[in-house]
């Protein structure tokens, strides 16, 4: 049996002959190529010693038997046994028939158990943005300053870009969904440079920077567990029913953007105002605020940049029109970094894809969602179901009469400052006795675990926002120590270059420290008690130190002061990763 190559394939040649093996040149031979194949070439015979003939045909011819009947009786020996002397005469290639090749077994998909399909072809999501641009184009100073502002910092737009890479799909996704313009989805530019943490000066949180009270309005959760208002997709999904209705109420998208930045309220004071003077109900004919008043031109800037960055000297990095991340779900409690690890992420990247956790372990609900990177979720989900091994090294601790923070921070290991970022405690708040405390373990076990189950934490009041109106005799300072913040907090809170402030003027504080009205026009100083999550109550009413000052303005007729109804947002402050205020 003679076997061949075609074409780097074996191939088989059936024949009776001596066998052999021999390449089929990709390429005519030439004189350089010697001793190759070719069609019509005679194969050179293959010559044994002349002795092993010999001996060969000796042994045939005593081994020889009569031929029989049958018609496989084997010819006889001196026909198969050669003249020693003579050639052995070998058949040529043109007398044997042609080798079909042999054919490749074609598989059906049906062959497979699952076969992954090619991936479609992904399209860049920045032309997606601008297709669906709808909102009214501005032109003007304030434009042109803004994008002269983000054109002199390309780091941080790149910064900024950078990030939004992780939700940008998602809330595209979700503005079209319900046909809203698609600039909408750029918002979280202006708010917080898509910074998933940010926190304004008047504790607007997430990249949406909801208020706290418009938050729970829309019912994102705040409690000592979680802040809702930095779940990139439940603040996304508040944030687009806000403007919705905004738009709702205005029938027009610059109104409802202002009202956004401003609260409804006042742009609908504002726009009864106009009307009853006669005057245009526009966005530009409008008094309000300089941030209200720089908002639109903000967003028209960022507009106009993602649609020719090159214009103004930058380069935008290339976002695919595909999802970046998904959801896993799970009943079990984990602390943050050993999620990180099992899904194969830094810390830093876990936590900007999931930053409304507001403690090291990731608990405080019968069931979590974690958002992943899709080629990380399904390692993430199989190793979860599979291991063994504790999940959280994190147990609570209640607070003893004859104890204070620093007690049990040297306790357990830590710096004061650790037990109080852990805890969400600020540097002023007192805790009180009985208040349950975060504090780590010796090791993970499922003892530590359970310690969470029965343990009630409640958030330290970290400070209310309101209204403080100047009266006569009142100074930046006796303002600030009045409600025991600095002057630079308030000058920052409210946009002053100076520290001279005008009787009637509303300064915008924020403070544990918050005036309480009384009937007969007298107040006191309290601390405040607002806080998203259930607080521990004090039976017995608490006593107040004053000093002779704050004594003497507490007799003073109680400032007005005006509660926030409805989803009022206020005026944002939100300076996220160095953003200047407008």
């Amino acid at each position: 049996m003679t076997k061949r190559r075609h074409g780097g394939a074996l191939a088989v040649d059936a024949r009776h002959e001596r066998a052999y093996h021999a390449a089929s040149p990709s390429t005519p031979p030439t004189d350089s190529n010697p001793g190759k194949l070719e069609p019509n070439h005679e194969i050179r015979p293959l010559r044994l010693p002349s002795i092993l003939i010999a001996a060969l045909a000796a042994l045939l011819t005593a081994c020889a038997t009569p031929p029989t009947s049958s018609d496989d009786t084997p010819a006889p020996a001196s026909d198969v046994a050669a003249d020693p002397a003579g050639p052995w005469s070998a058949p040529t290639v043109a007398d044997l028939k042609p080798i079909k090749p042999r054919q490749p077994r074609f598989f059906a998909i049906s062959d497979f158990a699952e076969l992954e399909p090619l991936p479609v072809p992904v399209g860049d999501l920045w032309d997606r943005v601008i297709s669906g641009y709808a909102i009214p184009d501005i032109d003007g100073p304030l434009v042109e300053k803004w994008e002269q502002w983000y054109s002199q910092r390309p780091d941080y737009v790149a910064r900024m870009v950078d990030r939004s890479r992780r939700y940008l799909y998602h809330i595209v996704t979700e503005v079209e969904a319900r046909r809203m313009p698609t600039e909408i989805a750029l918002l979280p530019m202006v708010e917080s440079a898509f910074n998933p943490t940010a926190l304004s000066t008047a504790r607007a949180a997430g990249i949406w920077q909801f208020m706290p009270a418009t938050g729970k309005h829309y019912g994102l959760t705040q409690n000592f567990w979680m802040d809702s208002r930095r779940d990139v997709i439940a603040a996304t999904d508040k944030a687009l029913t806000y403007l919705a209705k905004l738009h709702d109420d205005f029938d027009d998208w610059q109104l409802a953007l202002a009202g956004y930045n401003w609260g409804e309220g006042n742009v609908a004071r504002a726009l009864a105002k106009n009307k009853a003077k006669g005057l245009p109900l526009t966005y530009a004919a409008l008094a309000m605020p300089v941030e209200t008043r720089n908002y639109l031109p903000k967003l028209q800037a960022v507009k106009n940049i993602v649609r020719d960055p090159e214009k103004y000297g930058l380069a935008l990095a290339d976002i695919p029109d595909a999802p970046f991340f998904t959801v896993v779900k799970t009943t079990k409690k984990i602390d943050t970094k050993i999620a990180a690890q099992i899904a194969e992420l830094s810390l830093d990247e876990f936590i900007a894809l999931n930053p409304q956790h507001n403690r090291p372990v990731i608990a405080g609900a019968d069931e979590q969602s974690i958002l992943l990177p899709i080629d990380h979720a399904e390692i993430f989900a199989a190793k979860l179901e599979l291991t063994e091994q504790p999940l959280v090294s994190w147990q609570a601790y209640r607070l003893k009469s004859n104890e204070n923070l620093a007690y049990v921070a040297a306790r357990y290991g830590m710096s004061l400052d650790t037990l109080r970022a852990v805890n969400g405690i600020g540097p002023r708040a007192r805790v009180p006795v009985g208040h349950m405390l975060l504090v780590p373990a010796e090791e993970p076990s499922e003892e530590t675990s359970e310690t969470l189950d029965h343990a009630v934490f409640t958030t330290v009041p970290a400070g209310r926002t309101f209204y403080h109106t100047v009266r006569r005799g009142d100074s930046l300072s006796r303002v600030a120590a009045r409600y025991g913040v600095t002057t630079a907090d308030l000058k920052a809170w409210n946009g002053l270059s100076r520290d001279t402030v005008r009787v009637g003027q509303r300064l915008r504080v924020t403070s544990d420290i918050v005036p309480v009205a009384h009937a007969g026009g007298k107040s006191k100083r309290a601390v405040a008690t607002r806080g998203a999550g259930r607080q521990v109550q004090s039976k017995a009413p608490t006593k107040q130190k004053t000093t002779a000052r704050s004594a003497k303005s507490q007799r003073r007729a109680a400032p007005a002061t005006k509660a926030v109804k409805g989803p009022s947002r206020g005026v944002s402050t939100a300076k996220a990763d160095g953003q200047v205020g407008s």
